[in-house]
């Protein structure tokens, strides 16, 4: 079920975020303690500000409301990824070579499933990764079909 809500949410948020100029990074629907969330992440060139995320929030609760895909109580969230915003499309890669990304595999490349590093190259088929070790950098291809998840990573 929670799949087909994330799917139906994409399809009713698409349109209202073109119009407002907006992108839509992701959509989770999920049950935390009692409570079922439907959240709702959106972004933008110049970022997203309060008043962006709360008339998407307003055109799409209208917009749920008329479907009614989800028949319990849920809370809408609507927000901005902030700074450790999720890569899931092969353009979210393109759009972010040269900053630093954390990537979780599904088996392991060289003995890890999970790398940070300055990402830099995709090729559609493979991300390349800067990855320092002590002192020095190791360049490591990962295919991108084993690839589980991926952000950006927020290094101090």
């Amino acid at each position: 079920m929670g799949e087909k809500v994330t799917e139906i949410v994409e399809q009713l948020a698409t349109p209202i975020l073109e119009d407002l100029g907006l992108e839509l990074v992701d959509v989770e629907y999920v049950k935390e303690g009692k409570d079922w969330f439907l959240r709702v992440f959106i972004d933008s060139e110049k970022g997203v500000d309060i008043e962006e995320c709360g008339v998407v929030s307003e055109r799409l609760s209208e917009k749920m409301d008329e479907l009614d895909p989800i028949t319990h109580n849920y809370f809408l969230e609507v927000s901005s990824p902030g700074a450790e915003r999720p890569l899931k499309k092969a353009d979210d890669f393109e759009k972010n070579i040269g900053k630093n990304v954390y990537v979780k595999t599904y088996e392991p490349i060289e003995d890890s499933k999970e790398f940070e590093g300055e990402l830099k190259s995709f090729d559609g088929e493979y991300i390349t990764l800067l990855i320092k070790i002590k002192t020095r950098v190791k360049e490591i291809e990962i295919p991108y079909e084993k690839v589980a998840q991926a952000r950006l990573a927020v290094t101090f």
